[in-house]
C-alpha cells in the first residue's frame, strides 16, 4: 500500500545495515510505524539525514509492506521547532514515552495532535514541568488509561483540596497519610485535573505520582530519559 503526504514526527533512528537508518515515526493516520530509509546514510544521499530530525514535522511517502514501511520521500511541514537545552531533553523523553507505551500501526490522531502540541509548547518556552505533567495526562487518557483525579477511589465522594491521598494506577486516588513517599495533596489532584499549573510543591509529586502510573502501564520498567529529567 502507497501512503502519500503523511504528517509525522521522526521518535527516533539507528544505523540500519551499510546506508540505510531504521526510523520510529509517529503518524496522524497509521500510529507508530517502523521505516526503513535506504541509503540515507550516503554522502550524496538524494534524501538528506537533515529531513529526518527529531522534533520537525514532515510529510513522508511511503510504501506500506508489513511490519516495516519503506521510505521514498520526506519533504518538512510547517514551521521549525527548536528545542534545545532542558527543552531538548524533554522533547526525548516524549519520545521514549511515546515509543514505550505504544504499539505499531495502532491509528491514533488525538495522540498525535497532543505530541505535536507538546512540542510547541517547550518550543514557546511554556514551563516544562507543567507541559510534560499534561501531555503525559492527556496521552494516557488518549491511550485508554485516563487518571481518574477528582473523586475518591474508595466511596467516590469528590476530593478534599486539604486531605492527602496517594494514587493507585489500578484504583485512582485513595486516602493517604503524611509523610508517606507517595504522598499528594488532593489539591494538586484537582489541578492536574482542572488544567491548572500548581505550585512547585504541587509539580514535584505529580511528577513521582506519573513516573508511578507510567511505570506500572509499562510492566514495571523505567524510562532512560528519567534519569537525566528533574
Amino acid at each position: 500500500m502507497r501512503v502519500e503526504q503523511q504528517p509525522a514526527f521522526v521518535l527516533h533512528a539507528r544505523p540500519y545495515r551499510e546506508t540505510s537508518l531504521l526510523i520510529e515515526c509517529l503518524t496522524r493516520d497509521h500510529g507508530r510505524i517502523g521505516v526503513v530509509a535506504r541509503g540515507v546514510r550516503k554522502e550524496r544521499a538524494r534524501l538528506q539525514r537533515a529531513q529526518l530530525e527529531p522534533f520537525q514535522r514532515v510529510e513522508l511517502d511511503l510504501l506500506m509492506r508489513g511490519e516495516l514501511a519503506t521510505l521514498r520521500a520526506a519533504e518538512p511541514s510547517g514551521a521549525v521547532l527548536r528545542l534545545v537545552g532542558d527543552a531538548g531533553l524533554a522533547g526525548l523523553y516524549l519520545n521514549e514515552l511515546v515509543v514505550r507505551l505504544t504499539g505499531r500501526q495502532d491509528p491514533n490522531p488525538e495522540l498525535f495532535a497532543l505530541y505535536e502540541l507538546a512540542l510547541q509548547r517547550m518550543a514557546a518556552r511554556e514551563p516544562l514541568a507543567w507541559t510534560l505533567r499534561r501531555f503525559e495526562r492527556d496521552m494516557l487518557d488518549a491511550l485508554g488509561y485516563a487518571l481518574q483525579l477528582d473523586a475518591d477511589a474508595l466511596d467516590g465522594a469528590p476530593l478534599d483540596p486539604a486531605a492527602t491521598y496517594f494514587y493507585d494506577p489500578e484504583s485512582g486516588a485513595m486516602p493517604g497519610r503524611a509523610g508517606d513517599p507517595r504522598a499528594i495533596r488532593g489539591a494538586d489532584l484537582l489541578a492536574l485535573a482542572q488544567d491548572m499549573a500548581p505550585d512547585t510543591a504541587g509539580l514535584a509529586s505529580l511528577r513521582r505520582m506519573m513516573r508511578q502510573v507510567i511505570a506500572f502501564h509499562l510492566g514495571g520498567g523505567e524510562l532512560r530519559a528519567w534519569r537525566v529529567l528533574r
